[in-house]
């Protein structure tokens, strides 16, 4: 009905910035929302040929427009600097029936799944907030039990062939727990059957290395393979971890990259995963490199800005065919 023009509002745009730009593509794209954008106001003239077409006027233009009416809401999106300007505007549109909206430049931050909030009448916006929360928990947790469930059913009688073959194969324990950080940094222990002869869980960790002289002799198979990370499903049924969400590194790494990669520690807003984004796209293994664990920190923040329950299970399903074995891994 909004696309045949009905139950629609015109809607104007004051800043024909980057901001206000962004601010009414989205408006035009999404006409659902039933806002026919009429156009931008602005004290300058914008550089662009379509934007400076599509602005009307200045801000006393659009006053006296907003008092004649026909504007049905308008949206102010000007910089921080513009403060006494704006100030200004808002006391002249309240002798008009125009409904004003302020737009808060919010992308001026790294946003991590913004969304707004009141808190006895006074409006907030979260910058670095993570999506599952509420009911999204309950659906994740869910997904979580379910899946994690049928899968141990499944690998049982792997889970057991590889827990003789490690303990018959060399001197030690079976399983390695290992200190990593989870959701909101903190500490777990994440299960793998030990592929090294040491278990380094200190404030060093040296990450394996193609031909690793630490691994055991099956060591290197069930790493390359990701074998050695099975048992981490009971980390899931505890609810320390998930199924998806970003791979959990050793807590001396995390301190180490903390300070050398921007929003580094935001991966930790959700629980850590068996599998993840980045690692279907081929960044786990060594990140013998900065650059290499940024990337993969890149595809982390991604997951969480767009998480959803098919996210998730388009994940779990590439997974068999791209997540258990990478040339990287060893």
């Amino acid at each position: 009905m909004r696309a045949q023009g009905y139950n629609t509002r015109n809607v104007v745009v004051v800043g024909a910035g980057v901001l206000g730009q962004k601010f009414a593509n989205n408006i035009i794209e999404h006409t659902s929302f039933g806002l026919v954008f009429s156009g931008y106001y602005d004290d300058e003239t914008p550089n662009q040929k379509v934007v400076a077409a599509q602005t009307l006027g200045d801000l006393e233009q659009l006053v006296t427009d907003c008092k004649i009416g026909g504007i049905d809401r308008v949206y102010i999106v000007l910089p921080p600097q513009a403060y006494e300007r704006r100030k200004w505007l808002v006391k002249e549109l309240a002798d008009s029936t125009a409904s004003v909206y302020i737009v808060p430049d919010v992308f001026t931050y790294q946003l991590l799944h913004s969304r707004s909030d009141t808190i006895m009448g006074i409006p907030t916006i979260s910058i670095y907030d993570s999506p599952i929360d509420g009911s999204n928990a309950i659906v994740k947790r869910i997904e979580d039990v379910i899946l994690s469930v049928l899968i141990l059913a499944l690998i049982s009688p792997v889970l057991i062939g590889l827990a003789i073959a490690v303990k018959v194969s060399s001197k030690g324990p079976v399983f390695f727990k290992q200190n990593r950080y989870g959701i909101d940094g903190k500490a777990i222990k994440v299960w793998k059957f030990r592929s090294m002869n040491v278990m380094e869980d200190g404030a060093k960790v040296t990450q394996a290395t193609k031909n690793d002289s630490r691994f055991t002799p099956i060591g290197q198979f069930i790493r390359k393979t990701s074998l050695d990370e099975l048992p981490q499903f009971l980390n899931v049924l505890q609810g320390q971890m998930s199924i998806v969400g970003p791979r959990p590194h050793a807590v001396a790494h995390n301190e180490e990259y903390r300070s050398l990669v921007n929003g580094y520690m935001l991966r930790h807003k959700v629980k850590p995963g068996i599998t993840g984004w980045a690692q279907i796209n081929g960044w786990r293994g060594e990140t013998d490199t900065l650059d290499k664990m940024a990337k993969r920190i890149e595809f982390d923040l991604e997951y969480i800005r767009n998480w959803s329950l098919i996210f998730d299970l388009k994940i779990v399903f590439l997974t068999i065919f791209k997540g258990f074995i990478n040339k990287n891994a060893y």
